[in-house]
C-alpha cells in the first residue's frame, strides 16, 4: 500500500519534514517513490505540489494523520467530522 507520509531531515532538535509517497512497509527514511512536499513545523512552512499530491489521492494512497491535516489545511482534502 503506498502511504504519504513525513520522512525526516535536518539537524537534531531542529527537524524538517519532507511530504512522500512511499510504500508502507519501507522504513521512515527510506527511499522515496516520490516527494510531493515540504515541512517545517518551526517556521510553521508548507510547501505542496497539489497536482502530484491529487495524482497520488486519485490513484488511492492513503495519507497518515499528520499529513492528512496538512492537506485539510491546505484544502486539498475536505474537513472529516472527527477533526
Amino acid at each position: 500500500m503506498i502511504k504519504l507520509r513525513l520522512k525526516r531531515y535536518g539537524k537534531k532538535r531542529n527537524a524538517t519534514y519532507r511530504i512522500v509517497a512511499m510504500n508502507s512497509r519501507d522504513r521512515r527514511d527510506g527511499r522515496a517513490l516520490e516527494e510531493l512536499g515540504f515541512y517545517d513545523p518551526i517556521r510553521e512552512e508548507v510547501r505542496l505540489k497539489e497536482d502530484a499530491i491529487k495524482r497520488r489521492l486519485e490513484q488511492g494512497a492513503q495519507p497518515t494523520d499528520t499529513v492528512r491535516r496538512l492537506f485539510v489545511k491546505a484544502n486539498l482534502l475536505p474537513q472529516t467530522k472527527s477533526q
